[in-house]
């Protein structure tokens, strides 16, 4: 087993993670910004009060084997910064630089990033996914820095010896999970009809427990070293059949309307809800065979059952 450094331990995927890890029986610290809101493992806890270039983790580095660095600046669903790629770079490509340079140091073995899909860019031609060896073309500042942030991280493990895993995960969802899918959810559970522009878009998703099911492999497989690994839940379903599934689950059938793109992305703007209309137009799809061949890994939960749990959290807690 191996002393762990999780970064970001209490956001939506280091919560499960940390719970997974404690399982696997790792011994655990955990970096936190705030408290979390959900239970954590017991484990030794390092308070850091900002992510940039100049976050000190000597102190929480110490005696590690292996950082998993999932803390990151994600998820802004208004935006208030003057400089939104200034921000993120703060936050994800210059504190993870840091991150290594200092991990390196300290005698890390290796640095698992959770990266994202974003960094091979916004969507694939059907039947066209992205793979292993898609250049990446990154287009918002969020899949910039995260880019910007996997280049400093290979440098450093270069130079130092460290090992660098990268996991490019699409959008991920599971119990408790907010923005753009909780949203989604509450449209359907509240009976709204969700327009449909084509029948014929996929997309990649990754269920919360397969991501970490995938994350915990990659803490001691000898061939993860230094490889960049693409995750989904393996099925890339046209988003009919991912709604009407979602809407079983929920126990609300999913009122589905066929529109034009245009008028979907007009409304949308206007609304303040281009990222979904985005998501419900075009396909994203993620071509996982090099990451199932090389860690001999496939995700343990299918679509159907990974969006019962999801479903079932969301009615639990009455989010609608």
């Amino acid at each position: 087993m191996s002393a762990i450094l999780l970064t970001g331990a209490s956001g939506f995927i280091g919560r499960a993670l940390a719970a997974r890890l404690a399982a696997d029986g790792h011994r655990l610290r955990l970096a936190l910004r705030s408290p979390s809101s959900g239970k954590l493992p017991d484990a030794g806890i390092f308070r850091f009060a900002g992510l940039d270039g100049n976050t000190d983790w000597r102190e929480a580095l110490a005696g590690i084997e292996i950082v998993v660095h999932c803390a990151a600046r994600a998820h802004i669903m208004k935006e208030s910064a003057a400089d939104p790629l200034g921000a993120f770079r703060r936050c994800n490509a210059d504190a993870s630089a840091h991150l290594a340079r200092q991990a390196a140091l300290a005698g890390v073995r290796r640095l698992i990033f959770v990266s994202t899909a974003k960094v091979w860019g916004e969507q694939t031609p059907p039947g066209q996914p992205f793979t292993v060896d898609t250049v990446p073309a990154p287009v918002d500042p969020y899949a910039i820095s995260k880019l910007e942030a996997e280049n400093a991280l290979r440098a450093s493990g270069a130079g130092g010896g460290m090992e660098m895993v990268i996991v490019r995960p699409p959008l991920v969802y599971g119990p408790g999970v907010k923005a753009n899918f909780l949203r989604l959810m509450q449209w359907i559970a509240r009976g709204r009809p969700v327009p449909v522009v084509d029948a014929g878009c996929r997309r990649s998703l990754v269920a919360r427990d397969n991501l970490v099911d995938l994350l915990a492999r990659c803490v001691d497989h000898p061939r993860a070293a230094n490889q960049i690994l693409p995750v989904s839940d393996g099925e890339d379903l046209p988003m009919p059949v991912l709604l009407r599934q979602l809407g079983e689950a929920l126990g609300k059938p999913a009122r589905m309307i066929p529109v034009p793109a245009w008028l979907l992305k007009s409304g949308a703007r206007l609304l303040g809800r281009q990222a979904m209309a985005d998501r419900l137009c075009a396909s994203l799809q993620i071509d996982i065979g090099h990451t199932r061949r090389l860690l001999d890994w496939s995700p343990p939960l299918s679509v159907s059952e990974a969006l019962a749990r999801t479903a079932a959290d969301f009615l639990a807690h009455c989010r609608t």
